[in-house]
C-alpha cells in the first residue's frame, strides 16, 4: 500500500476507468495497478469483476490488442511470454497466437502464390503477340508483361481496355486475392 491514504470506490473506479482510457490491460495487470489505491482488497475484486461484466475489461481483447502490436517486431514465442508474463490465461494465449500465426502464414502464402492473370491464356488463345495486345491498348510490350508474370496489377483502365481487347471480362482475367 502506498503513502496516500486509500481511495473510496468511486475514485478507484475512475482511476481504472483512466488506465482502460488509455489501453486495454489484463485483469492481473489493472489489478496490480490499483492495488496501493484499494481500501481493501475485496473492494478492488469487486470493481475488477463489475468491469468485466460491463465489458470495460477484457483479458481477450487485451491479449488479441497485445499480441496484434507485438507481431509488428516479434515472433510467437516472445508474445506468449509477455502475454503470460501480463497474466492472460494460457487457453486465450493459445487461440490469439494460433490465429496470428494462421494470418500470418496467410498473408506469406498469398504474397509467395499470387494467381497470375489469364492473359497470357486469354492472349495466345488469339494469336495474339505481347506487341499486339500492346498496341491494341494503347501501352507498351513491357507493361503487357509484367501483368501477365503478376509482377504489375493494371489500373482498372487498363484492366478493362485489355478485357475488351481479348473479347472477355476483366473476372476471367484477374483473380482477387484473399
Amino acid at each position: 500500500m502506498s503513502s496516500s491514504p486509500p481511495e473510496n470506490a468511486a475514485e478507484l473506479k475512475a482511476r481504472a476507468l483512466r488506465h482502460l482510457a488509455r489501453r486495454e490491460h489484463s485483469r492481473a495487470e489493472l489489478e496490480r495497478k490499483l492495488a496501493p489505491h484499494a481500501a481493501s482488497a475485496g473492494e478492488l475484486q469487486a470493481l475488477l469483476d463489475q468491469l468485466e461484466q460491463k465489458k470495460q475489461l477484457s483479458n481477450e481483447r487485451f491479449a488479441e490488442q497485445r499480441a496484434h502490436v507485438l507481431a509488428r517486431k516479434y515472433g510467437p514465442a516472445h508474445i506468449r511470454h509477455d502475454l503470460k508474463a501480463k497474466g492472460v490465461a494460457e487457453h486465450l494465449i493459445e487461440r490469439v497466437s494460433a490465429a496470428s500465426e494462421l494470418e500470418t502464414a496467410r498473408a506469406i502464402l498469398q504474397r509467395k502464390y499470387r494467381t497470375a492473370p489469364a492473359t497470357r491464356e486469354e492472349r495466345a488463345r488469339r494469336n495474339l503477340t505481347q506487341a499486339d495486345l500492346a498496341t491494341m491498348v494503347g501501352v507498351s510490350r513491357k507493361t503487357i508483361n509484367t501483368v501477365e508474370n503478376g509482377v504489375f496489377i493494371p489500373s482498372t483502365v487498363l484492366a478493362l481496355r485489355l478485357a475488351r481487347a481479348l473479347d472477355t471480362t476483366v473476372e476471367k482475367l484477374f483473380q482477387l486475392i484473399g
